[in-house]
């Protein structure tokens, strides 16, 4: 009886192609529907669209182009500390008003130096800093057709145009356009450089006005770390808004005491996951103080094999209910965010739908021009390196950076292959925002909270799917055959 009971108790775990969002009464147009967030619950978003922290996923580029939307992209940490700082440094550094994280050089240094540190970080100046105090300032005129060997201090200029701290952008436009210049060292009283306006940077935030910012007005920036790499959280801890604690099941009592140490040890938001069961997030939300967010889903990856290997998993739907449901009867209110096997703008509506706050998704993002993930031509179209990070090669490389750290499992729960290029990520994200405000439209709700309270769903059977997409029909580039 007992184990004859463990099967008639057995849930049904539901998956996207399960259900279907049914249409109510709408009271606005498409147009009109608000997609406004929380990430975690100190950071908002814009759009509910996060790229998952995969290197064949999301590095500098796609943070950049994803934050400058309104979503955001989580950084990987399949690779050094001093790589993921830098990625996350080049976010900092993509659009700001007042940079702090300034790239300077000596005047005693060599032109050959300033033109390597140009390259380098693709800029086209550096504030000129001796003893902290800003003592010129170096553009690519300067440099341009100067000697190499010259030293910094024979070519910049000197008499430099300065910015107090209290300075505001349309003061800062002002001084730009009236001196004809396009840097503009802000000091304190005593001369020490203390940021930097950039001509590009004002551009850039007139330019992409729906942008996810922090309160200093940067790119909102979030980094992915083992919760045993307190060392690595630390270092991050400096420049970004949002930790992301990475691991596949953080129902684990050593990976929660670890992430317990972790949040005392950081000022950013952390988010926690991934977790996959009502039980997993009470403990979280019990037993942990000050997490942020939420990471929910195991095994419905397109590129997670955790279910083919251990029959083991969480599918994303059915986690977004347990948790959002966990959190309700607790009276929290703390962002989820649904991860893995989101394929359309309706799985991302049927997840919103029930709970989810925002939709994490890698094999969308892995297609995109911003991707880190290589393009190929096959057959003669053109497609991108994806691949999971509990793959062989994934696996591999970060055993190669951490060469002293044992792995946890000793088998491989990812697979590796092609996508689809799908080009930059601003139309993939055009396309989803439109699809995912039709099909609110449909469902008669507004906003995402509308969708949590409103939004009603139906079963679907397999017939019952064949009927709901295009049949009877011959759809030119498939193989021939006139679906029945």
């Amino acid at each position: 009886m007992r184990f004859r009971g463990k099967l008639e108790k057995a849930q049904v775990a539901i998956t996207f192609r399960d259900l279907i969002l049914l249409p109510g009464k709408a009271y606005f147009e498409p147009r009109e529907v608000d997609l406004r967030t929380k990430v975690t619950i100190n950071y908002g978003l814009n759009i509910p669209f996060i790229s998952s922290p995969m290197d064949t996923v999301t590095e500098s580029e796609m943070a950049i182009a994803l934050a400058r939307l309104g979503g955001l992209g989580v950084i990987h940490r399949n690779c050094s500390v001093e790589e993921q700082i830098e990625m996350v440094k080049r976010v900092r550094r993509a659009e700001s008003f007042i940079i702090r994280d300034v790239i300077t050089i000596s005047p005693d240094d060599s032109v050959e130096h300033a033109l390597e540190l140009m390259h380098r970080h693709s800029i086209s100046g550096l504030p000129v800093v001796e003893n902290e105090k800003l003592v010129g300032i170096l553009t690519g005129r300067d440099v341009r057709f100067a000697n190499p060997l010259l030293k910094v201090k024979e070519v910049m200029t000197k008499n430099v145009i300065t910015a107090p701290q209290s300075i505001t952008i349309e003061e800062a436009k002002r001084i730009l356009h009236e001196h004809r210049i396009e840097k503009l060292p802000v000091v304190d009283e005593n001369g020490k450089l203390v940021g930097l306006i950039t001509f590009k940077d004002i551009l850039a935030r007139e330019k992409f006005p729906n942008a996810a910012r922090n309160e200093e007005g940067q790119l909102l920036c979030a980094a992915a770390v083992s919760p045993f790499d307190i060392k690595r959280a630390k270092a991050l801890d400096k420049y970004v808004d949002i930790l992301v604690v990475d691991v596949a099941h953080f129902h684990n009592e050593n990976v929660m005491s670890s992430t317990k140490q972790l949040i005392e040890n950081v000022s950013a938001d952390v988010i926690v996951g991934n977790i996959g069961t009502y039980e997993a997030a009470v403990d979280v939300i019990t037993k942990i103080e000050n997490v942020a967010g939420l990471r929910v889903g195991i095994g419905s990856g397109s590129i997670c094999s955790t279910y083919e290997v251990t029959k083991a998993g969480s599918p994303t739907l059915f986690a977004t209910a347990q948790v959002a449901d966990a959190l309700e009867e607790y009276g929290v209110r703390m962002p989820i965010i649904a991860d893995g096997g989101i394929r359309s703008s309706g799985d991302i509506a049927i997840a919103l739908s029930l709970g989810a706050w925002a939709v994490m998704m890698g094999n969308i993002f892995a297609g995109c021009r911003e991707s880190p993930g290589t393009l190929v031509a096959i057959g003669g179209r053109y497609y991108k390196q994806y691949r999971g990070m509990a793959s062989p090669s994934a696996r591999a490389r970060r055993f190669a950076i951490d060469r002293y750290a044992v792995p946890a499992k000793e088998i491989a729960e990812g697979v590796e292959g092609w996508v689809p290029y799908r080009g930059d990520v601003a139309s993939v994200v055009k396309e989803l925002v439109a699809g995912l405000k039709a099909a609110m439209g449909y469902a008669g709700c507004k906003s995402i909270p509308e969708l949590w309270e409103k939004a009603k769903l139906a079963w679907l059977t397999p017939t019952g799917m064949e009927e709901m997409k295009p049949h009877s029909i011959y759809l030119p580039g498939e193989t021939g055959r006139i679906t029945p």
